[in-house]
């Protein structure tokens, strides 16, 4: 490579000739000074007092980064343990919500069967129907304020449904225990009377002698039953009546004598309609038959007027 120089006073020019190695050297004093007045530059365009402070300015920054993303990192973690409460508060409430549920659905179950409702007109065991068409809006995911209101509402409501039903149960409830307690109807399935309450020949002695029950004849070992609910009082033979049931309904007492089984024992829960024994012809007896008494302050009643009684 060739240089040449032209001199201004006289025109002559001088070459200079370059090799490899000669221009090498040029571009590197030629960067070194580029470099040079670059960093010059820099120092000069800092305020003053900085130059030897600019690695304590960047630890300075780092730090400041480091204590942010730190104090950031807290607050998520907060957030997060915050979130996790929520949930387990929520999960507990949801928990307590269903069991109010359950609880009114036995509810509504026992008053469907109390009150003698349709199979299918209360189906306490699956969800509601429900539909309808999709709004126009759109739809929207609950907020956790939002869905906190709700719950309180749905809570709110559980309670006072609560209330309601347990109301109408005692009263569905002591209307049916009423309604069991009620005498009335006779003691068989299936017989005749055979001999009225009061005053009759005796059927041992022919003498006038008081009955104090009416007796209703019929098929040995055929069923006698209770015409009330109540609680057996007596399960054993008695003199007279030879095997005897007795039981009290809660003021008024009923006697089944002449048993030839008996079926139940002291101190059993009886149903209204419930077989109790059998019919038979034990102690003072002509022939199978059952007496029937009705017993109210120890003193008997003519049981006609509950046989005939409409029931409940």
């Amino acid at each position: 490579m060739n240089i040449i120089f032209v001199g201004r006073s006289h025109g002559k020019s001088k070459t200079l000739v370059l090799n490899n190695t000669k221009i090498a050297m040029l571009a590197f004093i030629f960067a070194f000074l580029v470099t040079s007045v670059a960093v010059v530059g820099y120092k000069l365009a800092l305020p003053a007092g900085t130059g030897g402070e600019l690695s304590q300015i960047s630890g300075e920054t780092v730090s400041y980064w480091k204590a942010l993303l730190k104090d950031q990192q807290h607050q998520i973690d907060d957030l997060k343990q915050e979130s996790v409460e929520q949930v387990d508060a929520l999960t507990l409430r949801m928990g307590s919500i269903q069991a109010s549920l359950l609880r009114l659905d036995a509810l509504g179950q026992r008053l469907t069967e109390v009150a003698k409702l349709g199979k299918g007109e209360f189906n306490f065991e699956s969800r509601p129907a429900v539909g309808g068409p999709e709004s126009i809006d759109g739809a929207e995911s609950y907020s956790l304020p939002d869905l906190q209101a709700s719950l309180v509402q749905i809570e709110r409501q559980i309670e006072d449904r609560e209330q309601q039903l347990d109301v109408l149960d005692e009263l569905f409830v002591s209307k049916k225990i009423q309604k069991d307690l009620f005498i009335a109807g006779r003691p068989i399935k299936k017989g005749w009377m055979s001999s009225r309450y009061g005053y009759r020949s005796d059927p041992f002695s022919g003498k006038r002698a008081w009955h104090g029950g009416v007796d209703f004849a019929g098929k040995e070992g055929s069923d006698i039953v209770a015409v009330a609910s109540g609680v057996v009082t007596w399960s054993s033979s008695r003199y007279g009546y030879g095997n005897l049931v007795q039981v009290n309904h809660g003021g008024v007492t009923t006697r089944y004598g002449h048993c030839k089984e008996i079926l139940v024992k002291v101190g059993e829960v009886v149903k209204k309609g419930q077989v109790l024994a059998r019919m038979g012809s034990t102690g003072r007896s002509t022939g199978p038959h059952v007496h029937f008494e009705v017993i109210k302050n120890n003193k008997t009643l003519n049981p006609e007027k509950y046989i005939y009684r409409a029931s409940r």
